[in-house]
């Protein structure tokens, strides 16, 4: 495993930190500028969720690499704030307690590859997001008859 980075998240300003360090990472391993901005929302969208719900919390911020050696950026967004209490609810377009357009989380989803969520009310939330690096893509096969 690869060392992790650790984004505490207090402040629009951490959010912020949060995106750019991302998108450092995601830099690293040549995913595409468009990757990289899909990356960088999905972050912001889970990172205020921190700060508007549980007002601290952390962004955690990693390099995988799957069996296949396929490489990708592994976020995880934590806090102990209030959780969830209905989240089929909190997962659809519009749907918002805190007064905004309802896009965070269902957002991010669709930003990212893979996308986890473990809440509990009373507990706090922890979101996973995995952005993967593309397979470069290979030259068709030409074959001759000899």
């Amino acid at each position: 495993m690869e060392d992790e980075d650790r984004i505490a998240i207090d402040s629009d300003a951490d959010v912020v930190t949060a995106r750019q360090r991302a998108r450092e990472l995601a830099a690293g391993l040549d995913l595409s500028s468009t990757d990289q901005t899909l990356l960088a929302t999905a972050i912001s969208e889970v990172a205020r969720n921190i700060t508007h719900y549980a007002t601290r919390g952390e962004v955690r911020l990693r390099i995988i690499r799957d069996r296949d050696g396929r490489e990708g950026i592994e976020v995880v967004a934590q806090d102990k704030g209030p959780g969830i209490v209905d989240l089929e609810l909190a997962m659809q377009d519009g749907y918002t307690t805190g007064g905004g357009l309802g896009l965070g989380l269902p957002g991010a989803r669709r930003l990212v590859d893979e996308f986890e969520v473990q809440t509990a009310a009373g507990e706090g939330t922890t979101v996973k997001l995995i952005k993967w690096a593309r397979a470069p893509l290979r030259p068709a096969l030409r074959s001759h008859r000899v």
